[in-house]
């Protein structure tokens, strides 16, 4: 087994327990509202679709269909920002972006997947055909690599804030682990850490051949 296939090992785990606990909230709880069970299955759907992503028998799910549902999830999240008390509109979105930027990067990677497919395709191609598409890869392939690098650091960034912002949080909590603390400021920190850690798993897929 390749270094390759041991990361897309690692990150099927991953995205395979995003999947689990994205299902559990968004269909057995019964706290989250409307909208927060429908965020919950739009990250399973995700998670799911990047955890076979990776091999064979995953890359004949059809590619275009997934482009489309992925770009629509990634509109989901911003337009349904809701404010809580005196948080601003935009505030309240701009909580929501990394969610979006993650719908989008899947929407990226399954585009990029279908444009491989016809580029493979294309090879059949009478010569004169194919000569008068040379023009267009060179230019393609800048600009695709330049949608890349925007999404991978963006999420690169909202990973690593994810992963640390609660380090002397998760300090505390493990201090005072006899004291009564409330219930949500324990598990806050590790959601965060679970969302750090699939925005990180995003940031290798964007970046690694798939």
């Amino acid at each position: 087994m390749s270094a390759t296939d041991v990361v897309y090992c690692v990150l099927t785990a991953l995205f395979a327990a995003a999947a689990v606990h994205g299902l559990r909230h968004g269909v057995l709880s019964r706290s989250a509202g409307w909208r927060g069970r429908v965020d919950h299955l739009l990250h399973t759907a995700m998670a799911l679709a990047m955890a076979v992503m990776p091999w064979s028998w995953g890359r004949a799910l059809p590619e275009l269909p997934q482009t489309a549902f992925f770009a629509a999830a990634a509109l989901w999240f911003p337009l349904t920002a809701v404010s809580h008390r005196q948080e601003s509109r935009l505030a309240a979105t701009a909580r929501r972006l990394p969610y979006a930027a993650g719908m989008a990067a899947m929407a990226w990677m399954t585009h990029s997947t279908a444009g491989r497919s016809h580029e493979t395709l294309a090879g059949g191609l009478p010569a004169a055909h194919h000569a008068a598409q040379l023009g267009h890869p060179a230019g393609e392939s800048r600009a695709g690599d330049t949608v890349t690098a925007v999404l991978a650091l963006y999420l690169l960034a909202c990973a690593l804030w994810s992963l640390t912002r609660d380090m002397p949080t998760l300090r505390t909590a493990a201090d005072t682990v006899v004291d009564s603390v409330d219930a949500s400021t324990v598990k806050q920190p590790y959601g965060r850490f679970r969302d750090g850690s699939m925005t990180l798993g995003t940031v290798i897929m964007l970046l690694m051949p798939h």
